[in-house]
């Protein structure tokens, strides 16, 4: 089978060192690895290096990002120079670049230079990640977002869809994965209802995961008092608030670090060790608005996130801590038009003083907001605009969009620049830590090849056993098959041959075989999920492996 090019250059030996890294940080040491291994790998969605900076300036001290800096990362996808979240997150869990909206699958055009051509009938293949890897090796796995969980990055580290927007497929085969601790937001798509994300298919994935034993919880109180050694916490419909509006628009939401606590502490009592992926989701979607303060906020708390990583593997000694951000986003710069002749003698202090007057991003704020706009002047001063002049308070009043002409004024005071409302290309900064540690100039699709070596597998392996094209598989077994899309929502396989039936349901983790001469019928439960891509249904070698 021909895949997209592998990149074989791991790093995980190198001495290389980035000459331009200029941070004095102590040089990380970590003990040789023994088993059973742990890999903790946090996302930190949407962010770039001049955020990092400002974020550092903001908080007035190290990130403890900053003692694990080990490298760069390149984020191009198959096809485009600047990647979206999909294929991102597709890159770093799979180890293969893909094209947009494409969640854990081949891509079918691939246009990036040094890549080579994906074989047609591989387009939309399901390739495995590294949760699938750790689940097949017997460690426990986690999921974390501030997100819907079933976002775009998250939904790479532990789906197989076509499009990211299938929201209803990517939470059934969620589900069916069986992952150990699940927290994040994404609970409407977790029942039928009438919202955007609800699901369609009429299944109620609640009662699923109450069959399976998992202790639900959607309250910060209720996650950090859980005994369960299966958790899946559901806090918003949608996604978690921002970090610095919590504490006065949905206290009961966990933090971040408080959800990476949590899981950590739980995931660690396999014995056969874990792996846990981290996501600081709304970076992301405060650089999509221009959100200065949107984005500092959840930088910090995603450094936060990454404390609880490092205490946790400076005392355990095996665990591999990777942080990264997925791709830029927003061109944000220290310095915009206004510094052009005045930026040698600008202090700190012109930057950070005015972001530091903000106690809400421009989501909190524009919350508090009346109806009537007659709060207008104190929601424009939980912004940081105080003191408004009247031209600004003019602009404001007449603002089309009031969110966008906020964020203008509060950069333009704090002489912060921005290129875009979307995504960058740039190369971004590596953190990493922990036994074989990843250094050097890599690709992002290095690191889910470094993190499945340190774990024991192979990606492109546990591909070949885990999703296997079912049509030819049962026909060589001497089976009839079609796929029934009757009820499009919930496409089936069957295969029949004599007296034999075997029906199998999209996204799940099962098995019907019906033996019409013997009057039985038996279904068969495996810990590998059933995918579609809409032309060819997906099984595992173990599947196969029961039918005669």
């Amino acid at each position: 089978m021909k895949y997209s090019k592998k990149w074989t250059s791991l790093f995980l030996a190198s001495a290389l060192t980035l000459s331009t890294v200029s941070i004095a940080t102590p040089q990380v040491q970590a003990e040789e690895v023994k088993k059973p291994t742990n890999v903790i790998m946090l996302v930190m969605d949407g962010s770039s290096n001049n955020a990092i900076t400002l974020s550092r300036w903001y908080k007035g001290e190290s990130l403890a990002m900053d003692e694990i800096l080990t490298g760069a990362m390149r984020t191009y996808s198959a096809e485009s120079a600047i990647t979206d979240s999909a294929p991102a997150a597709t890159a770093l869990a799979t180890g293969h670049k893909s094209n947009d909206k494409f969640i854990g699958v081949l891509p079918s055009v691939v246009n990036s230079p040094g890549l080579e051509q994906v074989a047609k009938e591989d387009a939309f293949r399901p390739v495995a990640n590294v949760l699938e890897g750790a689940k097949q090796q017997g460690k426990a796995t986690g999921l974390i977002s501030t997100s819907e969980i079933q976002h775009a990055t998250p939904a790479g580290f532990s789906a197989h869809v076509n499009n990211r927007s299938q929201y209803g497929d990517i939470a059934e085969q969620q589900v069916y994965q069986n992952i150990d601790v699940v927290l994040g937001g994404g609970l409407e798509s977790l029942s039928p209802g009438t919202t955007k994300n609800a699901r369609k298919d009429g299944e109620d994935l609640l009662n699923v995961l109450k069959e399976k034993n998992y202790a639900l919880v959607k309250t910060r109180d209720e996650l950090l008092n859980s005994q369960g050694s299966k958790i899946w916490g559901s806090f918003a419909p949608s996604a978690l608030a921002y970090d610095f509006d919590r504490a006065k628009t949905r206290a009961s939401e966990p933090t971040l670090a408080e959800m990476t606590e949590k899981a950590i502490n739980t995931l660690k009592k396999d014995e056969d060790g874990f792996f846990l992926f981290v996501e600081g989701s709304k970076v992301d979607w405060a650089a999509h608005a221009n959100d200065t303060i949107g984005i500092i906020s959840d930088i910090l708390s995603f450094d936060d996130a990454v404390k609880e990583a490092i205490d946790f593997a400076k005392e355990d000694g095996n665990t591999l801590v990777v942080a990264v951000t997925d791709h830029g986003n927003s061109g944000i710069t220290m310095g915009n038009i206004n510094t052009t002749n005045t930026y040698s003698s600008i202090p700190v202090s012109a930057y950070i003083d005015p972001l530091k007057k903000a106690t809400m991003t421009i989501e909190g704020a524009l919350g508090q907001l009346k109806e009537d706009q007659s709060n207008l002047v104190e929601v424009a001063a939980l912004y940081g605009l105080d003191n408004l002049t009247e031209e600004e308070l003019t602009t404001l009043k007449s603002a089309k969009d009031l969110g966008s002409e906020m964020v203008k004024m509060l950069a333009n005071r704090a002489n912060i620049g921005y290129t875009t409302g979307g995504h960058t290309g740039e190369d971004v900064f590596l953190y990493s830590f922990g036994p074989s540690k990843i250094t050097g100039l890599v690709e992002n699709t290095d690191l889910a090849h470094a993190m499945a070596k340190f774990m024991g597998f192979e990606l492109d392996k546990l591909t070949d056993e885990l999703y296997i094209p079912a049509t030819k598989a049962f026909t060589e077994k001497g089976f009839t098959t079609k796929v029934d899309v009757t009820d499009k929502e919930n496409p089936i396989f069957i295969a029949q041959k004599a007296d034999v039936s075997i029906t199998i349901p999209v996204n799940k983790n099962t098995m019907v075989y019906k033996d019409a001469s013997m009057n039985t019928s038996k279904t068969y439960t495996f810990d590998t999920i059933n995918v579609y891509n809409g032309t060819e249904f997906y099984v595992s070698k173990k599947v196969l492996d029961t039918i005669q």
